[in-house]
């Protein structure tokens, strides 16, 4: 009579069921199992029952693996109920779903295909009158045959064999055997629709002895022949297999680079020296004496491989044509006079002693001007080969300097690596965001750079994995950093640094006229006389959108306009015959969006107590306002804006300094004990710290307690000390340019940078006035106004001190800008 599975009691579902066809797989009852769901239809349904009350489905095997949306047809039509378990996504899209087996099932008719297949099935039942001996013989005869495979078959866990003596009823004893068993899909959705229980165990067990006869026959055979073939035997068969095999693939190219032979061959003709080819020769006479299959011969060869595969004394011919390398300089790069020069010096000298060790140049400046790309100009110039590699985040000394063969896996550093790629010893070599290194337990890779970087040691630099010493003075090393101060002093001291702090807006506009906009009207599939952008359209970008030391965004930002057109000419919106398409300056919103910078030097100073100050970081110079309020207190100073020590301590010292000084400056010294002050640098979310701010912090507090306006037009740098001197800060190039991309009119720098004003393009100082002032007396009248709002009188009315004296550069022939009213 029919009998229900006791622990298939809670799988309550009707005659109408969804189907998730699956190939080269059935799940049967009582089994929990996981399947990939990929296909949109199987998607589309597991994400119906997922939230449903009812996760029930129905199970059916495919006969044909390879259809996609299989019919009523193409289906075994016995499967089983199933109940989803869990549904974990992944991030390409398809799910895995963990099924839990139900009852038999039979499919009668497919009643929808779409969204997903709906099935009307018929549930079946085991058949069972009731135990008796014969049941209990035939699951007692199946539990030992099937212990005896588990315990034949290594890969299968030791614990199935108590997990089959744990299971009591004979229907679900035959299931689980027949799960893991490997026989044809048929075969399984034969046994599952055979409901007879005893039935069941006798085809099962059938099935179960078969395997453990061809397991039996399987070790027979296995040990008869490990007995008769010899450690001889089977080397010499298996030489002659490879040997048959290399003459099908090609005969003597297949010898040449593969069998000892041809390894022997190639290191006869290879140039390298004397210490690399003993190196080898050992290495092949121990290969020789390995057996073919060990894990030492592996390790061997590979290494004998590096070995063969370096340039040891494979070199590229420099160009020696002074005007050519100029004009390739010039072709790919507008500006950056000093590195070009430097590199038409190194060519120089290398023409005049070809013996030369290279330098090691290091390029430092913000993000977007052209470090990296300036070293495959470079390579392209000299005619020689291009490898890089960055060292932002590199933690492991092994990334230099390479792995001990003794470790698995072991692999030789990015040195070698990248000299192998190239092919030649004297490639340039880019090492990008040195600045970047970090160090941990294991080792310091600064450390390790300081041989590679080191002119008079790196002749012989050593890898840990290759052990043979490699000459490194060939290779033309560059660095990138955005800041010197990060690069560990050994480290830098080995390195000549050159700075790229940014462009001028004249150098920008000429840059994307040239280089930026050729290049996106062709990745933009914009052909020449299709888009045109004037000159005032990119001033515009870089005045309003981009304001930056290099030209990232603003590639980006052309890009952005090729890309609105490109829209446009796609759709049919802008017919050929109003072509070419010209973006004007009002057309930036459209393209670009509003504008992400303005000028708000005179709104920001139109009060008393606000001063702005030039500061360098690693994206360039920027301007920062300096903010100072007072409110009634007992003398306390307050300072935010996330500042460091540096600037801390330089607040305190502006203030300390217009208090000693408060008679001369017109400031009722009552007013510092009944007061507080705070100082504040807006932007509070970004760190900052550096002696640049001194004479901007003072300036803000002097504007404050005399109650006269600091100028919109003037911006200010240096450290200060109490007695009132001005000391020399670092950066006054990029600041300068900083200055001059915000509108700046006036900059006030100390007296001992005026050495670094050649530095600053000419267009630069032409469009400043640059004063130099040795002590914060002279500063006053620099940068105020007068209390009717006109500039403050000269040094003539507020003289400093007999040892002061203060210079003003001017290159322009006009008078100072007047400040606005």
């Amino acid at each position: 009579m029919p009998e229900k599975n006791p622990s298939h009691d809670d799988f309550e579902f009707g005659d109408r069921l969804p189907v998730l066809p699956i190939r080269n797989a059935l799940l049967f009852p009582s089994a929990v199992a996981p399947f990939e769901v990929g296909r949109p239809k199987s998607l589309r349904l597991v994400q119906d029952l997922e939230g449903s009350g009812t996760p029930y489905l129905a199970i059916f095997a495919q006969k044909d693996p390879n259809v996609d949306d299989p019919g009523f047809d193409e289906l075994y039509p016995y499967g089983t109920a199933a109940r989803v378990l869990k549904v974990i996504r992944h991030s390409s899209g398809s799910m895995s779903v963990i099924l839990q087996g139900g009852a038999r099932i039979r499919m009668d008719a497919m009643l929808q295909r779409e969204p997903y297949h709906v099935a009307r099935v018929t549930r079946l039942y085991d058949v069972l009158a009731r135990p008796d001996v014969e049941t209990d013989a035939l699951a007692m005869a199946l539990k030992e045959a099937a212990k005896q495979v588990v315990k034949m078959t290594p890969e299968m866990p030791r614990e199935a064999a108590a997990l089959i003596d744990s299971i009591d009823h004979p229907g679900q004893l035959a299931d689980l055997v027949a799960a893991n068993l490997d026989i044809p899909l048929e075969q399984k959705s034969d046994l599952i629709r055979t409901v007879d229980v005893k039935e069941r165990l006798r085809t099962v067990l059938r099935v179960v002895a078969r395997h453990n006869e061809i397991l039996r026959m399987k070790d027979k055979i296995k040990s008869q022949v490990s007995e008769e073939m010899n450690k001889t035997q089977r080397e010499y068969v298996l030489r002659q297999q490879l040997k048959a095999i290399k003459e099908e693939l090609g005969g003597e190219e297949a010898d040449e680079g593969g069998d000892l032979e041809g390894i022997e061959e190639r290191l006869a003709k290879m140039n390298m020296p004397d210490d690399a080819r003993e190196v080898a020769h050992k290495q092949m006479r121990r290969i020789k004496a390995m057996q073919v299959g060990s894990a030492e011969y592996t390790v061997a060869r590979t290494y004998l491989d590096w070995i063969l595969d370096l340039p040891w004394r494979i070199e590229t011919i420099d160009k020696m044509d002074i005007g050519e390398v100029r004009n390739v300089l010039e072709e790919d790069h507008y500006g950056l006079e000093k590195v070009k020069r430097r590199i038409v010096e190194y060519l120089a000298v290398r023409k005049l002693k070809p013996d030369k060790k290279g330098p090691i140049l290091c390029f430092i400046g913000p993000p977007g001007v052209g470090k990296t790309s300036l070293g495959r100009s470079i390579a392209r110039a000299l005619g020689r080969k291009f490898v890089r590699i960055s060292l932002g985040g590199v933690h492991d000394e092994a990334a230099i300097r390479g792995h001990r063969r003794t470790y698995v896996g072991a692999l030789p550093g990015q040195i070698i690596q990248q000299l192998k790629k190239a092919g030649t010893r004297n490639p340039v070599f880019m090492m990008d965001e040195v600045d970047k290194i970090g160090h941990d337990f294991r080792g310091d890779p600064a450390a390790a750079l300081l041989e590679v970087l080191d002119p008079e040691q790196n002749d012989s630099f050593s890898d840990h994995y290759i052990e043979i010493p490699f000459d490194l003075s060939k290779v033309m090393f560059i660095t990138t950093a955005n800041l010197p101060d990060p690069i560990p002093p050994p480290l830098r001291d080995r390195m000549e640094t050159l700075d790229l702090p940014g462009y001028t807006r004249n150098e920008k506009v000429l840059i994307a006229r040239k280089h930026l906009l050729p290049k996106q009207l062709d990745e933009h599939g914009l052909a020449v006389g299709k888009l045109e952008i004037p000159d005032a359209t990119l001033e515009r970008i870089i005045d309003v959108h981009t304001r930056e030391a290099g030209v990232r965004n603003l590639e980006r930002s052309v890009a952005g306009c090729c890309r609105g057109v490109a829209v446009k000419i796609a759709e049919g919106t802008l017919p050929a015959e109003k072509l070419p398409a010209t973006v004007g300056p009002d057309d930036l919103t459209e393209y670009l969006g509003p504008a992400k910078f303005t000028s708000e030097m005179a709104e920001r100073t139109e009060i008393p107590g606000v001063a702005t100050g030039l500061v360098w970081t690693s994206a360039g110079g920027e301007i920062i306002f300096i903010e100072a309020t007072r409110m009634p207190g007992k003398g306390k100073l307050t300072l935010t804006g996330q500042l460091g020590e540096v600037m801390k301590e330089s607040a305190q010292a502006a203030l300390s300094y217009v208090r000693s000084n408060a008679e001369k400056l017109g400031i009722d010294s009552a007013v510092f004990e009944n007061s507080e002050l705070h100082v504040h640098v807006p932007a509070g979310a970004m760190p900052k710290d550096g002696p640049s701010a001194g004479v901007a912090i003072f300036a803000a507090l002097a504007s404050l307690l005399t109650g006269v306006r600091v100028r919109h037009d003037v911006a200010m740098t240096g450290e200060i000390t109490l007695r009132g001197r001005v000391l020399p800060v670092g950066g006054v190039k990029e600041k300068a340019l900083a200055a001059h991309r915000a509108g700046i009119k006036r900059i006030i720098l100390p007296e001992r940078n005026e050495p670094d004003l050649i530095e600053i393009p000419k267009e630069v100082r032409d469009g400043l006035e640059i004063i130099a002032i040795r002590s914060m007396d002279e500063l006053l009248d620099k940068v105020i106004e007068s209390a009717d709002g006109a500039p403050t009188p000269g040094d003539a009315e507020r003289q400093p001190p007999p040892a002061s004296k203060s210079r003003t550069t001017r290159t322009r022939k006009e008078a100072p800008a007047e400040p606005a009213a």
